[in-house]
């Protein structure tokens, strides 16, 4: 009978909250009445001879010796910034976006030959410094090319030394299409003209850069960029390489033995190179060629020219194009200034019109392909500046652009497992260029 008067009491309360919309408080009257109710079915019991009365307690107190704190705790109100540097920059105005405030440091950097590079501030580039709360200048970084300028101050003096930067090798990957130039096609692929200069150098044995291009070929290359501190410092080494020039597919990959010698050969092990280049400059236009009979410009009579001239600026490097010994270097005549290279005992090519040789070409010395001898200029007879170059078999005239060259050495057996372990990741990487979208030069 107790049950069911309150199971009808519970009913008739919660039927008046319903109408009332005070849900909470319903929940919690519910639970109010009908908890004590069901204890009449569900029992609770604790466990003889517990102790039910108040536990005891009391407060200790212990000392804890804390550690003593290190000399470099004083260095807490020492501050890096980082400034990037910006057209108009001047050493004072660097030094005063970093927060640096003492007197008379920009002059002692301004006169200073070690911190030459702070003379010239290249926009773009960074420069951190380490300061003081006071604004006393502790450190400063400031990465100059490849050359990073470190300045620390020690009590009152500031040592001041320039040297190269420690770097670390990133690979980077890229692809374009010729529109106008190869260094345009590389400056809108995010490349240096660096990489363009590898990548003619690379492929100058089957394409000749100055009349072979074509507008819409394409490019591909995986390369090293070399950085210091997440800021790249320089480009390095271009590890592979696709070319498709009108429609002619070229592949490269570079290759180092285990005695240290290098070289660029194709995915299936051929050597790309040829044992003469093309042409000996990286980036110029043939402006004569070979031939039995030219009206010439100087003399204004007609002979022949048995040679091919490429015309471009003063200074401008001269490669030998092939591995020889230095056979003539000096003045003569119509050439001007002259080197002339002997290659496989029959052949001679000569290189005229220099403007200057390169430091330690004499005769007797032997260079290798590639190598810079000189530098265009227009010594000699010569209307402006330009290189002219001559191929000669047996003291004969040969035109260069046209003549047969040779392959050079193939890659050497035993390294052939070495290759095919470098090559295969490397041609993976050119095919997945392939299919990537191509950056145009606009």
């Amino acid at each position: 009978m107790v049950l069911e008067r309150a199971a009808i009491l519970a009913q008739k309360l919660l039927s008046r909250l319903r109408r009332s919309g005070l849900r909470r408080a319903m929940l919690a009257l519910s639970a109010a009445v009908l908890l004590p109710l069901l204890g009449a079915v569900t029992a609770f019991g604790i466990a003889p001879d517990t102790v039910t009365d108040t536990l005891e307690r009391r407060t200790v107190i212990e000392a804890v010796a804390l550690p003593e704190l290190p000399p470099a705790a004083a260095s807490a109100e020492i501050y890096w910034r980082e400034v990037r540097i910006e057209r108009g920059d001047t050493i004072a105005t660097l030094l005063q976006r970093l927060q640096i405030d003492e007197a008379g440091i920009a002059q002692v950097l301004a006169r200073s030959k070690e911190a030459k590079a702070l003379y010239r501030l290249v926009p773009g580039r960074t420069v951190r410094a380490q300061t003081s709360a006071a604004g006393q200048l502790v450190s400063l970084r400031h990465l100059n090319g490849g050359q990073l300028l470190k300045i620390d101050r020690e009590g009152e003096l500031l040592l001041i030394q320039e040297g190269p930067a420690e770097t670390e090798v990133r690979v980077h990957m890229g692809s374009g299409e010729i529109r106008s130039s190869l260094f345009a096609a590389t400056d809108a692929a995010g490349m240096s003209d660096a990489m363009a200069v590898q990548i003619a150098d690379v492929f100058s044995t089957d394409i000749d850069f100055h009349r072979d291009l074509r507008r819409g070929d394409r490019f591909s290359a995986v390369y090293e960029v070399h950085y210091h501190q997440g800021e790249p410092v320089r480009t390095g080494r271009l590890l592979s390489a696709e070319f498709i020039n009108n429609g002619k597919t070229f592949q490269a990959v570079w290759f180092q033995n285990g005695e240290g010698e290098g070289g660029y050969y194709t995915l299936d092990g051929k050597n790309i190179r040829k044992a003469f280049l093309r042409s000996p400059l990286e980036f110029s236009r043939v402006s004569s060629g070979f031939s039995l009979s030219r009206f010439h410009p100087v003399l204004q009579t007609w002979r022949a020219h048995r040679g091919v001239d490429y015309a471009a600026p003063t200074g401008t490097r001269v490669k030998a194009t092939a591995d020889g010994i230095v056979e003539f270097v000096g003045r003569q005549g119509g050439y001007g200034n002259l080197v002339v290279l002997r290659h496989q005992t029959r052949i001679t090519t000569w290189y005229g019109h220099l403007s200057g040789f390169a430091k330690g070409i004499q005769k007797g010395r032997r260079v290798s392909q590639g190598e810079v001898i000189g530098f265009v200029g227009a010594t000699g007879v010569a209307t402006g500046p330009h290189l002219h170059y001559e191929f000669r078999i047996n003291d004969v005239h040969q035109d260069p652009l046209r003549v047969a060259m040779p392959p050079a050495p193939p890659l050497a057996p035993q390294h052939r497992a070495a290759f095919d372990e470098v090559a295969r990741p490397q041609g993976e990487r050119l095919a997945l260029l392939r299919e990537t979208p191509t950056t145009i030069a606009r």
